[in-house]
């Protein structure tokens, strides 16, 4: 095990012993130089197996082997000192996490509440490491490699943690965190007795899996631990398996991240026969670099609920724990999005049509993602279609850095990725707290439709107080954190008139449109969201009926909910310190703004407004007592919206009736039904899925079970590789 520290590339005083070196790439070799009191000496030019070690000026430095970077020299810390220190806190982590999965497992029989709760405890204390450690790296610049295995020299299980990687590795441990508090109590009021020692020990290795994607340094490592996290989330879809519509979910999954996992590796083998390495290292401009692209991108897309791949969301979500819902609403998507980032910096020289796709799948994904959301009733699917539409955000965001990269204009291309990593952090945390609180309002309420809830402010005010805060952060309302993100967009689209070709300038304004069309649905989404479940009078006996959730249900939602208000108010304190300066307002400011509005406001009504009472009801339309039925539901406040885009919903009117007599005259009873038609999965998930299905049963008329059937296949396939040689030859 061996580890890098990242220094200044410009270090001219060094006191300690130290070996560097530097790497010639045309000839691939590597000239090692000692460092002692700030005096320099050749010690060998050799390759990297070179045996320099026997050198005897190498005598006098620290024990250790040399690192491969192509572009920096690195100092080298022997086994002291702050290196080691990061290096240890990482494996301490990944150590913790290990022991979070093993615990449950220890008595998977036996329904103990001591061993989850021990489970959750290392969840959080691995995320507490986890947290502090990325956000030192992300800090200081500074770099962690280490080489963990290496059976076979071209097959290593190596990481890196870079800025990039810290990034990705702090939102992990945020939400982990977050949720480990929420489930330590969640899960106990769940069926399933023992089984619940899987869900915790499995939930541990998805996390576990997860921050090793993010911190794998070569593609096979990426690719190994890439197919862990599949596995995992698949058996966490699964854990109410006695559902049909669970089963139903757990097969669209499965099938999908199957599917993902294939595109991946297809672009990883297309990368290593272009380079000869898997290495994430620059692949050069080629027709399999290209080929490779679009495998990898295909896989990120579908990993990520890109449309029109997306529909394993809905599905997968609503049958899922809230908590695992929330870790893959908030985190696993974006694993996916930091792999396409990872591999654009690190591999491909990005081309101007590449950023053009990544832009349209980014902004057709926001849009439709947001207006299948309003359509939804079920508060679980809903939160699903909305995280389809701030996946597209994050994907416009990339797509414009690759567009403005080709257009050498790097301080526009900085912007847009910076915008699209801080929407996937702010993201994360809002999405996650929503999907917390909604699982609370369905541990309460029983049920996951918004009609039959209502009333549950009073009934339920923390919780109804947590997702008004995460409503307003996805609605990018300010001064919180989702508009912080959005801004940043919109300046780079605002920023676009730079680019010459005026076609260009047109595609990247009705982008903009469709974008501030999305901020816009969002809102009201929400809005309709929020007054459904919380207000008016409760719309079953379940709401009536519903309690406030436990303290922990509510601790783990309540630091999301903060983070979604300081990542907002400082967002641009934030940016400063981490070395990025960005052209967004003080958040701060805009805050004390808003508020000094809001308590201004209040004081001119409250010293101008009549203090007369007036008590009577609402007018109901002649009746003379309101029922919770005749309330402005859900449907009614996104009907509106439906009509304007009914060509895009497409439904379906189904009416059955039954008469008396033969002749169809005399009326007996009838069925009227207006059915939402799923696009995607009718015309395009169907139709390949009855294609294969097909094409499996011709295959398995060849499986007749005759012996001479089968000797017969062996004797044509011998034959016909025969000629094939002959041919050949």
């Amino acid at each position: 095990m061996f580890f890098d520290i990242c220094k200044t590339r410009n270090r001219t005083n060094f006191t300690d012993p130290a070996i560097i070196f530097s790497f010639s790439r045309p000839d691939r070799r590597y000239n090692i130089y000692g460092l002692n009191n700030n005096r320099v000496k050749l010690i060998s030019s050799d390759d990297l197996n070179g045996d320099y070690q026997k050198n005897p000026w190498y005598a006098g430095f620290p024990a250790g082997i040399l690192s491969r970077s192509f572009n920096e020299m690195h100092y080298r810390y022997s086994g002291t000192g702050d290196g080691l220190m990061i290096l240890e806190l990482f494996i301490i982590s990944l150590f913790l996490f290990v022991l979070g999965t093993i615990i449950p497992l220890a008595c998977v029989s036996q329904d103990l509440r001591v061993l989850r709760t021990a489970s959750h405890l290392f969840t959080i204390s691995g995320s507490l490491v986890m947290g502090l450690l990325s956000l030192f790296l992300l800090i200081t610049g500074s770099v962690l490699t280490w080489d963990a295995y290496q059976p076979l020299p071209a097959f290593a299980l190596s990481f890196t943690i870079d800025r990039l990687a810290a990034f990705f590795l702090l939102l992990i441990a945020i939400v982990s965190g977050c949720v480990a508090l929420y489930a330590a109590e969640y899960i106990e009021h769940l069926d399933g007795g023992s089984r619940r020692n899987l869900l915790a020990a499995c939930t541990n290795l998805f996390i576990l899996s997860m921050v090793l994607v993010v911190a794998s340094s070569n593609t096979f490592s990426f690719l190994f631990f890439w197919e862990l996290m599949a596995g995992c989330s698949f058996l966490l879809v699964m854990y109410d398996y006695s559902r049909p519509e669970t089963r139903k979910a757990g097969i669209f999954y499965f099938v999908m991240t199957q599917l993902s996992t294939l595109f991946v590796l297809l672009g990883i083998v297309l990368l290593y026969t272009q380079t000869g390495s898997f290495a994430m290292a620059p692949a050069g401009i080629s027709f399999f670099t290209t080929l490779a692209f679009i495998a990898l991108l295909l896989g990120f897309s579908i990993k990520a609920g890109i449309i029109p791949f997306h529909k394993w969301l809905p599905y997968a979500h609503p049958a899922s724990p809230t908590p695992i819902s929330a870790l893959m609403s908030g985190v696993m998507l974006k694993i996916a999005v930091y792999g396409l980032i990872r591999f654009l910096l690190d591999v491909f020289s990005p081309e101007l049509w590449w950023g053009i796709l990544i832009l349209l799948l980014g902004t057709v994904s926001a849009v439709l993602g947001i207006i299948y959301a309003l359509k939804e009733y079920d508060i679980k699917a809903m939160l699903a279609y909305s995280s389809i539409e701030n996946t597209g955000i994050i994907f416009t965001g990339i797509g414009l850095y690759v567009i403005f990269s080709s257009y050498h204009m790097p301080e526009l291309a900085t912007i847009s990725l910076l915008a699209a990593l801080f929407h996937s952090l702010n993201h994360a945390m809002f999405k996650s707290l929503l999907f917390l609180t909604s699982g609370s309002v369905v541990h309460a309420t029983h049920t996951r439709d918004i009609e039959h809830m209502g009333g549950l402010v009073h009934r339920m005010p923390s919780t109804a107080a947590l997702f008004f805060v995460g409503a307003l952060a996805i609605a990018a309302l300010p001064p919180l954190n989702g508009f912080a993100s959005e801004v940043l967009i919109f300046i780079s689209f605002f920023s676009s008139i730079a680019v010459a070709d005026p076609l260009f300038k047109v595609l990247l304004f009705l982008c903009l449109g469709l974008f501030a069309l999305t901020s816009a649905l969002s809102a009201a989404c929400f809005v309709k969201a929020f007054g459904s479940v919380f207000l008016a009078l409760p719309r079953s006996k379940e709401s009536s009926e519903a309690e406030e959730v436990p303290f922990l249900m509510l601790l783990g939602p309540a630091i999301l909910a903060s983070a979604c208000i300081l990542l907002g108010l400082f967002a641009a304190q934030l940016f400063l310190v981490t070395g990025f300066f960005v052209p967004i307002p003080d958040m701060f400011l805009v805050g004390l703004l808003l508020l000094a509005m809001v308590v201004l406001t209040y004081a001119v009504l409250y010293f101008t407004a009549s203090r007369d009472v007036r008590v009577t009801d609402t007018w109901g339309c002649g009746n003379p007592s309101q029922q919770p039925a005749m309330e402005y539901s859900g449907h009614g406040f996104s009907e509106p919206i439906d009509i304007i885009f009914s060509t895009v919903y497409r439904t379906k009117m189904k009416n059955e009736r039954k008469f008396f007599d033969q002749k169809n005259c005399i009326f007996a009873e009838g069925t009227a039904e207006i059915r939402l038609i799923k696009v995607f999965e009718e015309y395009l998930y169907l139709p390949v899925a009855r294609a294969s299905y097909l094409a499996a049963e011709g295959v398995s008329r060849i499986q007749s079970g005759c012996l001479d059937t089968y000797l017969l296949y062996v004797f044509c396939a011998v034959i016909a590789i025969i000629v094939y040689l002959g041919w050949l030859a």
